[in-house]
């Protein structure tokens, strides 16, 4: 017989790694000799739903829930299952995420939680590792899916600076690092660095540098050179971009309120 701690150790490996196939099998092989095991039906559970197999991960909360009726992450995902099956949707569309997908880089990735979420019925459909858009505005940054369905809003300081470095020529991916219907995180990732701020981190790496003696006209810089970039030169920075590109900024006075999309 197996061991159950090492089948547990791969579970929780593969939830971590996106390895869904291999998540499936080993929280399956764990309740052949426990089917008391809530941690592995809510595991199971979450793992179909990533491989879009809707039907069998409302059989394992629904196993889950007769064992531990009030817990509330079962009932969350009950509901978002319950949604996807109002909308006539019985199939996610499965994604094979590499398991290095969500790997950190200094100054180049970004991990955030979005605000202004959209609605249920769109963060219901979502995957971890699902590419989403980003859009620039005026003052934020909206994530949308590939279907323009709306997501959600980087936070203010995010959106702020990742306008400022698209429009300075920067260029980024986005991914759905974790999903459910109150809260998503993103995973931004640097995937060119534009001219004008190729010296500079995309993303904050030391918030307490000062760099006041900055030239903006460098050119292509080199990794290892990457310094951060303080809230006064970034502005500067946005000073210097035409005023075609002006218009997008989000430095623009805050009392020139924007409509709705």
């Amino acid at each position: 017989m197996e061991n159950i701690q090492n089948l547990e150790q791969i579970a929780i490996n593969s939830a971590i790694t996106s390895d869904w196939d291999l998540a499936i099998k080993s929280n399956e092989k764990i309740l052949t000799h426990d089917k008391k095991n809530v941690d592995a039906h809510l595991r199971l559970g979450f793992a179909y739903l990533q491989r879009g197999k809707i039907k069998k991960a409302k059989e394992s909360y629904r196993k889950a829930q007769k064992l531990q009726p009030g817990n509330y992450l079962i009932s969350e995902n009950l509901e978002r299952i319950k949604i996807l099956e109002s909308k006539k949707i019985s199939r996610l569309s499965p994604t094979n995420l590499n398991p290095y997908a969500f790997i950190e880089i200094p100054g180049k990735t970004k991990t955030v939680t979005l605000v202004n979420n959209g609605q249920k019925i769109v963060l219901a459909g979502l995957s971890i590792g699902q590419e989403v858009l980003l859009l620039p505005k005026k003052r934020r940054v909206e994530i949308r899916t590939k279907n323009k369905e709306y997501i959600g809003c980087l936070p203010d300081d995010i959106s702020k600076r990742l306008n400022i470095f698209i429009k300075a020529g920067s260029q980024f991916t986005c991914f759905i690092k974790e999903a459910s219907l109150k809260t998503v995180s993103v995973f931004l990732k640097e995937e060119k660095r534009g001219k004008r701020v190729a010296r500079y981190a995309s993303f904050p790496i030391n918030t307490q540098g000062n760099l006041a003696n900055i030239n903006l006209s460098d050119e292509e810089g080199k990794d290892d050179d990457t310094e951060e970039i303080s809230d006064n030169d970034l502005e500067r920075l946005a000073e210097t971009l035409s005023s075609d590109d002006k218009e997008y900024l989000p430095y623009e006075p805050e009392e020139k309120d924007e409509g709705d999309e």
